[in-house]
C-alpha cells in the first residue's frame, strides 16, 4: 500500500509546476492605531519536492504568511495557489488531544480525510513507523517525551496526505539534542516521501541545515529581502563548516534587517 501511495504521489508531483505559488501577496490587520501592513508584495514559488525555509526576525510576518498559504486567513491583496490541494500544517505546539493515544490522534486526521475505518489503524501504525515510533500506537500523550510528541504531530500531518507540508517553528521548544535528532528525521522523511516543505524559523543554522533554499524576510512589513540556494549535500550537520559559513553570511543580512527596522 505504501509503495502504491508513493507512486501515486510521484505522478501527482510530476504533473505540477509548483507546489505553492504566492503572487504579490500583502496582508494588513486593523487595530486601534489603524491599519497595519504586515506583509508587503511577497512573491514566492515552492517547486514540487522542494524544501524552503522562511527566515526572519520575530514579528516579520513569517507565521502570517504560513497561515495564508494554509488557507487559515485570506490575503489583503495578491493570490496564493496550492495545486495539490489544502496543505498540511504543523505548529510549534504539538496540539495533540491528551485523551487520545498517539495512534488515535493520527486516526482522527485519517477519519477527517475520509479513510475507511478498517484501514485507519494499519495506516496510523505505518506512519508511526515512518517517524520512528513503531510500537507507540497505544501510548498516551503524557507518556511521550517532547520529541516523541512532535513526531506524532508530524505523523498526523503526514496523515493528511497533502503534497505540501507547512511547518511553523515545530522544533523551537525542544532541547538542542532532540532538535538535532528531529532535523535528521525530517530530512529523511522529506527525501522518502518527496514532499514539498515550507518551514518557518528564526534559527539561521536550522534554516541552512534543512533547506534547499532559504528566503529571508525583512522586518515589518515583511518583504522578500534575499534568497540563498543551499548547495551543501545532505545529510548535513548543524556544526558542519559549510553550514556555519553560510549561516554567518545569512546572519549578517538578518542583523542588517533588524538594524534597519530599529531605525524606523
Amino acid at each position: 500500500m505504501a509503495t502504491m501511495l508513493a507512486k501515486a504521489a510521484e505522478g501527482t508531483v510530476a504533473e505540477q509546476t509548483h507546489a505553492a505559488r504566492i503572487e504579490h501577496v500583502s496582508k494588513s490587520f486593523s487595530g486601534p492605531a489603524g491599519s497595519q501592513l504586515v506583509l508587503d508584495d511577497i512573491s514566492l514559488d515552492v517547486a514540487p519536492g522542494e524544501f524552503v525555509t522562511i527566515l526572519g526576525a520575530s514579528g516579520c510576518g513569517k507565521s502570517t504568511l504560513l497561515n495564508l498559504v494554509a488557507g487559515l486567513d485570506k490575503p489583503s491583496a495578491g493570490s496564493i495557489e496550492t495545486p495539490g490541494g489544502r496543505p498540511a500544517l504543523m505548529f510549534q505546539e504539538h496540539a495533540l488531544f491528551p485523551w487520545l493515544t498517539a495512534g488515535k490522534n493520527i486516526e482522527l486526521a485519517l477519519r477527517l480525510r475520509g479513510v475507511a475505518k478498517a484501514d485507519r489503524k494499519p495506516e496510523a501504525e505505518r506512519l508511526l513507523e515512518l517517524v520512528r515510533l513503531a510500537g507507540s500506537y497505544g501510548k498516551r500523550v503524557h507518556e511521550l517525551s517532547g520529541g516523541m510528541r512532535q513526531r506524532v504531530a508530524l505523523a498526523r500531518a503526514l496523515a493528511q496526505d497533502s503534497q505540501l507540508l507547512l511547518m511553523d517553528e515545530p522544533f523551537a521548544a525542544l532541547d538542542a539534542i532532540t532538535r538535532d535528532v528531529l532535523h535528521g528525521e525530517l530530512t529523511r522523511i522529506w527525501e522518502e516521501t518527496n514532499l514539498s516543505v515550507l518551514f518557518v524559523t528564526h534559527n539561521v543554522r536550522e534554516a541552512v541545515r534543512l533547506a534547499q533554499r532559504v528566503v529571508l524576510l525583512s522586518s515589518r512589513p515583511g518583504r522578500v529581502a534575499k534568497e540563498w540556494t543551499v548547495g551543501i549535500p545532505q545529510p548535513r550537520r548543524i556544526e558542519d563548516a559549510d553550514v556555519a559559513e553560510l549561516s554567518l553570511e545569512i546572519t549578517e543580512h538578518l542583523r542588517g534587517e533588524i538594524r534597519r527596522h530599529g531605525q524606523h
